[in-house]
Order: structure tokens, then C-alpha cells, then sequence
């Protein structure tokens, strides 16, 4: 018989992704046993979160074989984000996209021209990175 706490344990990071997008409208709407899997049920709001979920997912397990998922796209391909005091396009290519190193995908889709004069208040689009 599976172990709902520690199919819970394991795959708490993905947990943890999904809430960390709670203002953008994720939502984690079930985490229970399903026979021998942990059943996570999730709504997110682009695709842009969904691939960010299931990084998460492959980094816990790359064949989550004891998952089984049923996380939903509420949204469209990109995600609109809201530049933060403090923020750097680093720091949001990290968010969105769990590294650093794609701020220029960010930067090429908002046709932004120099990347260090990005303001707070300034709505951007993050796009879906190709896979």
C-alpha cells in the first residue's frame, strides 16, 4: 500500500512550484492517494507555469511513475507579469523559467531594448520557452 505522506514528501517541491503561482492564479486543488500513485490535481494559469511544473516534476522523478497528474492550462501559451521593486529580468527568468540564463528570451519578446532599464509597474510578457 503507498505511504500518502511520503508520496506527499517526495513530490513537495512540485507542491511548492505550483503555490509559488498562487497570485498568478495556480491552484493545487487535490493531493490524494490514487491506488499506488499520489493523485495531484492543479490548475494553472499559461503554459509558461505548466512547463515550470513539469521540470519540477522531472527533477523529482524523472519517470513519476507513482504520479498521477492531471494539471490544466487554464491560459494561454504566455504569462503577464508585473515588474516588482527589486526586480532584474534574471530574477524573473528564474521564476518563470527555474534559470537565470534565459532572460534574453524575455527580453526579445517584450522588445526591450536595454535590459537594466526595466521599471517597476511595467507589464511584460513571458513567452513559453520552446522545448
Amino acid at each position: 500500500m503507498a505511504d500518502l505522506n511520503a508520496l506527499k514528501q517526495k513530490y513537495q517541491p512540485v507542491i511548492d512550484v505550483i503555490q509559488k503561482f498562487s497570485a498568478e492564479g495556480a491552484k493545487v486543488e487535490d493531493v490524494s492517494l490514487a491506488g499506488e500513485q499520489l493523485h495531484l490535481k492543479a490548475t494553472v494559469p499559461s503554459k509558461v507555469v505548466l512547463n515550470r511544473v513539469w521540470d519540477e516534476i522531472k527533477k523529482v522523478d524523472p519517470n513519476y511513475a507513482d504520479l498521477k497528474h492531471e494539471i490544466i492550462n487554464t491560459g494561454g501559451d504566455t504569462q503577464s507579469y508585473t515588474i516588482q521593486n527589486g526586480d532584474n529580468l534574471s530574477r524573473i527568468s528564474q521564476r518563470f523559467y527555474g534559470d537565470a540564463k534565459f532572460y534574453n528570451e524575455i527580453v526579445k519578446a517584450n522588445h526591450i531594448s536595454d535590459p537594466d532599464k526595466i521599471r517597476a509597474g511595467e507589464q511584460i510578457q513571458i513567452p513559453a520557452r520552446a522545448a
